[in-house]
């Protein structure tokens, strides 16, 4: 069986109009944001093996902050650039490419593509993935390549602002 974690990066911020949209750091409430949903995970003992996260900082941030909490070395945080601006169907090509030796893998990525994602592999309407939500979604294969629509079962899907 696998799980793939799909977490979409913590509120950014918006206040320097000169820096690039890849360049955009978290903002308080991400700072804060990020290890608390990650503390969440934690008291569940939902642990992924594996990270890939977008190069663009506010997802790397996230991904790091999610690092630290779980235990998890951050240079250890694959890093794929097709993440960054990508369509649902994109970030499903990466999947089918994820190392089989990996089990339980998070996802780190961007809106609308995550959101999109959890409602393709799971069948399942999640209206939008707010910053920092997590979905958790578990698929009957042993190898990533077989992941494809509606063959997930979406388990648990998760907000800052709800009750964990």
């Amino acid at each position: 069986m696998k799980k793939l974690l799909i977490i979409r990066h913590a509120k950014s911020d918006w206040d320097n109009m000169e820096l690039s949209d890849f360049d955009r750091p978290l903002n308080h409430r991400g700072e804060k944001n990020a290890p608390e949903m990650a503390q969440r995970l934690l008291k569940k003992h939902i642990i992924p093996q594996h990270l890939v996260s977008s190069p663009a900082l506010r997802a790397i941030s996230t991904a790091r902050y999610f690092a630290d909490i779980l235990g998890i070395n951050p240079e250890e945080i694959q890093q794929e650039k097709a993440i960054y601006e990508a369509s649902f169907t994109i970030l499903l090509n990466l999947i089918n490419t994820f190392d089989n030796r990996f089990d339980f893998i998070a996802l780190f990525g961007h809106n609308p593509a995550v959101t999109n994602l959890v409602y393709h592999l799971s069948g399942k309407q999640v209206y939008n993935m707010p910053t920092c939500s997590m979905a958790l979604i578990e698929f009957p294969f042993d190898e990533w390549e077989y992941i494809s629509g509606n063959t997930g079962d979406l388990l648990w899907f998760d907000f800052p602002k709800s009750n964990g």
